[in-house]
């Protein structure tokens, strides 16, 4: 088996800089790869690892090698991965199988090279791991003890495998733990969606109007950080009690239908397929950009304005012009894909800090836990999520009260 397939070997130097730059300022994760490093809880495990391939990934696969652990390296979209991180992990001895720009054969054959290793433990964003051992290499399930998923995309397809009775493994639910939708979800996704379309875009956020599709914890953050930009923001929604939560935040609410025609800005963030289609661009005034700020590029149908417009062209770096039989022009960011990496660098180091901490602590309690978990799809013990909030508040340099003797026994007690 290959040790790696990077683009260029020679970009080390260069990832190596952004790796030391985001370990500067992840605290929680430093403290992690101290207790790692001497207890190695991962020593003798091979780990199969896709999330987005930029720095602070590549700093949580230090991590885990610096436990012992033998890490297989890929990305989880073809145009997250950074060339030079993945030069510079190679460097230090990982082995790694991803580039930027790959084809969807060549990101196939990336993913398949980790999971040919014959993992123990999966770290996946998305859900193609899980996927991809459970469809084309089932011999190799027995081996892996666990696994953990990153991102609400994920969690949906394990649901939905394990509703069907697929899932053959158990895998922690990272996602869900309030330590990861309350910060990187909202404020993560927040301000690095607004980071990726500001950078590539270079307009003008105040006075328009913003279309933010899904009010879940990372719609919150994009709604909420277009308001601080000074924009008009539309939420739309199907579910009405996030729709109601909306309103009472301030937003309008409409169907898309609606809002297509009133949308500068067009963000989805539903983890659906075909949010914005053909109905809704028959309704978009010309001008209207468009992104994604969900995992696959399948919110934005792209492929249609591909087969429809009159023509096809290069409007900036990133960002694909379509001009259709109309007369109206359309610009989507980074293909559809997932704009605050494919056309930025993710998450803030200090919120990723604490996502990558409940990643790394999710596989040390697989590996306490082996053989004893029943279930297929784990909740993060909330322990767990404190201890990795108070690490963070203890860094952030603040303190909060402790219940005496007192309170406790009288939260504890059922009498008055």
């Amino acid at each position: 088996m290959k040790p790696y397939e990077i683009r260029n070997p020679s970009l080390w130097e260069s990832g190596k800089q952004k790796i030391e730059w985001v370990k500067a300022h992840m605290d929680v994760l430093r403290t992690l790869e101290e207790k790692y490093a001497v207890e190695k809880p991962f020593s003798g495990y091979k780990i199969a690892l896709s999330i987005h391939l930029e720095a602070k990934t590549a700093y949580l696969c230090k991590v885990l090698a610096a436990g012992g652990a033998d890490m297989y390296i890929t990305g989880s979209n073809p145009l997250s991965t950074q060339d030079d991180i993945a030069a510079a992990l190679v460097h230090d001895g990982l082995k790694v199988y991803a580039w930027y720009g790959a084809t969807k054969e060549e990101y196939h054959r990336h993913i398949s090279y980790v999971v040919e290793a014959g993992p123990r433990l999966i770290i996946d964003d998305g859900g193609d791991l899980v996927n991809l051992i459970h469809t084309e290499y089932p011999h190799l399930i027995s081996n892996v003890i666990g696994g953990c998923e990153e991102t609400t995309t994920g969690i949906i397809r394990l649901v939905a495998m394990d509703k069907a009775g697929k899932l053959k493994f158990p895998m922690m639910m990272v996602n869900n733990a309030q330590c990861k939708y309350l910060f990187d979800n909202r404020y993560g996704t927040g301000q690095s969606v607004w980071d990726g379309i500001n950078r590539t875009t270079n307009l003008i956020v105040a006075g328009k109007t913003v279309v933010v599709a899904g009010y879940g914890w990372c719609g919150k953050g994009v709604a909420l950080r277009a308001k601080g930009l000074g924009a008009k923001v539309i939420v739309t929604e199907i579910d009405p009690i996030k729709a109601v939560e909306a309103v009472m935040d301030g937003f309008s609410v409409m169907p898309m239908e609606q809002a297509a025609g009133q949308g500068d800005f067009f963000i989805t963030v539903t983890g659906c397929t075909s949010v914005i289609d053909h109905r809704i661009y028959a309704g978009m005034k010309d001008g209207a950009i468009l992104c994604n700020a969900g995992h696959f590029n399948v919110e934005v149908d792209v492929a249609y304005l591909e087969e429809n417009a009159k023509e096809v062209f290069t409007a900036r770096q990133n960002i694909k012009g379509y001009r259709m039989k109309d007369g109206k022009t359309f610009y989507v960011i980074a293909e559809g894909r997932l704009v605050n990496l494919a056309a930025g660098d993710g998450h803030p180091a200090e919120i990723m800090d604490m996502s990558f901490s409940l990643q790394a602590s999710a596989a040390y309690y697989l590996v306490k836990n082996q053989g004893k978990l029943t279930e297929k799809l784990i909740p993060l013990p909330y322990e767990v999520d404190q201890d990795v909030a108070r690490t963070k508040l203890s860094f952030m340099g603040y303190e909060i009260d402790t219940l005496s003797e007192e309170q406790r026994k009288y939260l504890d007690s059922w009498q008055v």
